[in-house]
């Protein structure tokens, strides 16, 4: 979910491209909603889903201490109130009678009990870095989150390493989740058998023990238990898996497929008129870039990112900036639903600012290009290729091709070509750590924040931080961590905004990764369904479509 990606992928992964996909043999009477989605890259535990396939999922079958409203507001779920007198020591109340799906009762354990088994290091958790402001947590180590204190079943404590004044706002995350019992084991982890067949505490619920067809779709009934305020208007949501975001429009515009937040390329010209009111362009909380590795110390191959290393590297990657033509790209491929970009935010964020220093980097200037990539090959002469990975179940050809086009034009001998991978799953775990702790990619990726709560520091901690979870280029900058940690401990949202733009200027910097777009929201929904609207995150709030 953030959304990688933590990212984001907007469709992913097999199903049969071309039939109908659960819209239609769900039929208007049925009351449940189709809707498009990609295979998890993981079980389905909370606290190691960082990708928006397996958060869409996440989110409708559990709820947390608070959620947010289609604005971003923060509303209280399960919290009846987190409070605190110096922002630094939180004390939360949770709402009585709350219950997971089987019938037990939501209490204090099952906040701290999922907080703490997703912060050992030996679980390898991809979100173990929203744990590392509350005391105990250590990247060293397993450790044992001694900030969290339960003073009885309906209410425990937060004490954090230093003031943090948004961090009640960050506990809508899904990595902040509650867990039921039967999620551990006899030693106290979860298990990935509970991630296959999840129990939660949301609006939804899995609607059987085969309700995940992997790489196919997964079936959502509503739960009866749940008692907040995202409780669902419809009667369910089968979220189905395309490998060719083609065959989902299509299956759209033939009412085989009830909502659909991503269009392929070769729609964006048409869809407006193909759907009339029933398209969907808004802008959303989503930043898309490519990275390239500047540390690679926990890369399988190290020469392959040689050129991108010290100041040699600094001056390539500026370089490679100055020759990408983003307005063109916008325009031409996007059909004007994207927007070039100017920070690493998004505009749709509160903070945001257009007119950072150091941000002129991000403009097309072929000749800056030219005098940047020379002073480069003065240091150590460009040799071998340039390679972008995408997966071509989202729809990135044509901008990978575009962007090539642009540095194989201005940039001597850069020869760019675009790595194909079929699914966003496969280039995930290529990306990811391996077993060994190590990233196997050779090449630069594609890459891109969704936002998991709406506040500037999101888009920029859990990516560039040193060691947070989302960081696949494993970039690290003291001045940068340390104006994240003065930006967080400010109790004034305007002084803590402006550390945080103070950070990106190191960004600019640096560029550990290249900034491209900010990204809309795309889609459409079916003649069968209403009351569709997308949040602050560019998901659909799906528990309050219906059914005609």
């Amino acid at each position: 979910m953030g959304a990688i990606v933590g990212g984001i992928a907007l469709a992913t992964t097999v199903a049969l491209a071309g039939c109908a996909t659960g819209g239609g043999s769900n039929g208007a009477d049925s009351g449940v909603i189709s809707t498009n989605g990609s295979e998890p890259q993981n079980p389905l535990i909370p606290t190691n889903t960082n990708e928006v396939g397996g958060g869409k999922i996440l989110d409708a079958i559990f709820a947390g201490l608070v959620y947010y409203e289609a604005d971003g507001t923060p509303v209280n779920d399960l919290a009846e109130s987190i409070t605190s007198t110096d922002q630094q020591n939180y004390t939360v109340k949770i709402k009585s009678g709350e219950k997971f799906s089987n019938g037990e009762a939501v209490t204090s354990d099952s906040f701290i009990n999922a907080w703490k088994d997703g912060a050992l290091l030996s679980n390898k958790r991809l979100n173990s870095y929203f744990f590392e402001d509350i005391q105990g947590f250590s990247y060293d180590a397993d450790s044992d989150l001694t900030g969290l204190k339960k003073v009885d079943d309906q209410t425990f404590t937060i004490a954090l390493n230093s003031k943090l004044a948004d961090f009640p706002l960050r506990l809508g995350y899904s990595a902040f989740y509650p867990l039921p019992k039967e999620a551990f084991d006899s030693n106290g982890q979860v298990t990935k058998a509970f991630g296959e067949n999840p129990v939660g505490n949301g609006p939804y619920k899995l609607a059987s023990k085969t309700a995940w067809q992997h790489n196919k779709k997964i079936d959502l009934t509503t739960n009866s238990s749940y008692t907040g305020g995202r409780k669902a208007d419809n009667k369910g949501l089968s979220i189905v898996f395309y490998s060719d975001l083609g065959a989902a429009y299509q299956d759209l515009l033939s009412d085989n497929l009830d909502v659909l937040d991503a269009l392929p390329d070769s729609a964006f010209a048409n869809f407006k008129s193909d759907l009339g009111d029933r398209a969907i362009n808004t802008p959303g909380a989503v930043f898309q870039s490519f990275t390239i590795p500047s540390n690679t110390a926990n890369y399988t191959d190290q020469t392959a990112f040689a050129h991108f290393q010290g100041d040699e590297g600094k001056l390539r990657r500026a370089a490679i900036s100055h020759a990408i033509d983003r307005d063109t790209i916008t325009e031409k491929i996007f059909d004007g639903t994207r927007t070039p970009a100017v920070d690493f935010t998004s505009p749709t964020i509160s903070g945001f600012n257009k007119d950072i220093p150091g941000s002129d980097v991000l403009k097309y200037d072929p000749d800056e290009a030219k005098k940047l990539w020379a002073e480069a090959d003065a240091i150590s002469p460009w040799s071998g290729s340039f390679s972008i990975a995408y997966n071509t179940d989202g729809g990135h050809k044509g901008w990978v091709d575009a962007v090539c086009n642009g540095l194989n034009n201005n940039l001597k001998g850069m020869d760019c070509s675009g790595k194909a991978y079929p699914t966003f799953q496969q280039a995930r775990q290529l990306i990811s750590k391996n077993d060994a702790g190590k990233r196997d990619i050779t090449t630069a990726f594609r890459s891109g924040w969704q936002a998991d709560y709406p506040g500037l520091f999101n888009f920029l901690g859990p990516l560039y931080a040193t060691n947070a979870s989302s960081n696949d280029g494993d970039y690290s900058n003291a001045d940068f961590d340390n104006l994240l940690k003065e930006g967080s401990s400010e109790p004034d949202i305007d002084k803590a905004n402006a550390k945080f733009t103070q950070a990106e200027e190191v960004l600019f910097k640096d560029l550990p990764a290249i900034p491209l777009w900010y990204q809309n929201t795309v889609g459409g929904f079916s003649t069968k369904v209403e009351n569709v609207k997308v949040g602050w995150n560019s998901v659909p709030i799906y528990y309050q479509i219906t059914k005609k």
